[in-house]
Protein backbone atom coordinates (compact mmCIF):
# COMPACT_ATOMS: atom_id res chain seq x y z
CA UNK A 1 0.00 0.00 0.00
CA UNK A 2 2.95 2.36 0.49
CA UNK A 3 3.39 2.56 -3.29
CA UNK A 4 -0.23 3.69 -3.58
CA UNK A 5 0.27 6.37 -0.94
CA UNK A 6 3.46 7.75 -2.42
CA UNK A 7 1.66 7.80 -5.77
CA UNK A 8 -0.98 10.11 -4.28
CA UNK A 9 1.72 12.57 -3.22
CA UNK A 10 3.35 12.48 -6.66
CA UNK A 11 0.00 12.99 -8.38
CA UNK A 12 -0.95 15.89 -6.12
CA UNK A 13 2.34 17.55 -6.98
CA UNK A 14 1.85 16.83 -10.71
CA UNK A 15 -1.64 18.35 -10.81
CA UNK A 16 -0.59 21.28 -8.63
CA UNK A 17 2.34 22.08 -10.93
CA UNK A 18 0.07 21.73 -13.96
CA UNK A 19 -2.15 24.44 -12.45
CA UNK A 20 0.91 26.53 -11.64
CA UNK A 21 0.05 26.92 -7.96
CA UNK A 22 2.19 26.59 -4.84
CA UNK A 23 1.62 24.26 -1.91
CA UNK A 24 0.51 27.31 0.06
CA UNK A 25 -2.15 28.25 -2.51
CA UNK A 26 -3.36 24.64 -2.68
CA UNK A 27 -3.58 24.44 1.10
CA UNK A 28 -5.76 27.56 1.15
CA UNK A 29 -7.98 26.32 -1.69
CA UNK A 30 -8.40 22.97 0.04
CA UNK A 31 -8.85 24.56 3.49
CA UNK A 32 -6.00 22.49 4.90
CA UNK A 33 -2.81 23.32 6.76
CA UNK A 34 0.22 23.98 4.57
CA UNK A 35 2.24 21.27 6.31
CA UNK A 36 -0.49 18.72 5.49
CA UNK A 37 0.03 19.29 1.75
CA UNK A 38 3.81 19.34 2.12
CA UNK A 39 3.89 16.09 4.11
CA UNK A 40 1.61 14.23 1.70
CA UNK A 41 3.62 15.36 -1.33
CA UNK A 42 6.88 14.39 0.39
CA UNK A 43 5.51 10.98 1.32
CA UNK A 44 5.85 11.69 5.06
CA UNK A 45 2.14 11.21 5.64
CA UNK A 46 1.68 7.53 4.92
CA UNK A 47 -2.07 7.36 5.32
CA UNK A 48 -3.86 10.60 4.45
CA UNK A 49 -7.50 10.62 5.50
CA UNK A 50 -10.02 10.25 2.70
CA UNK A 51 -11.58 13.59 3.71
CA UNK A 52 -8.19 15.24 3.21
CA UNK A 53 -7.67 13.60 -0.18
CA UNK A 54 -11.19 14.67 -1.21
CA UNK A 55 -10.51 18.30 -0.29
CA UNK A 56 -7.26 18.26 -2.27
CA UNK A 57 -8.91 16.60 -5.27
CA UNK A 58 -11.70 19.20 -5.26
CA UNK A 59 -9.19 22.05 -4.99
CA UNK A 60 -7.23 20.64 -7.94
CA UNK A 61 -10.36 19.96 -10.00
CA UNK A 62 -9.69 16.22 -10.27
CA UNK A 63 -11.29 13.07 -8.89
CA UNK A 64 -9.97 11.05 -5.98
CA UNK A 65 -9.40 8.27 -8.52
CA UNK A 66 -7.29 10.67 -10.54
CA UNK A 67 -5.02 11.20 -7.54
CA UNK A 68 -4.71 7.48 -6.85
CA UNK A 69 -3.86 6.27 -10.38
Amino acid sequence: MSKQKSKIGKNIKKYRKKLGISQDVLSKRADLAYHTIAKIEAGSTLDPRIETVKKIADALGVTIDGLMK
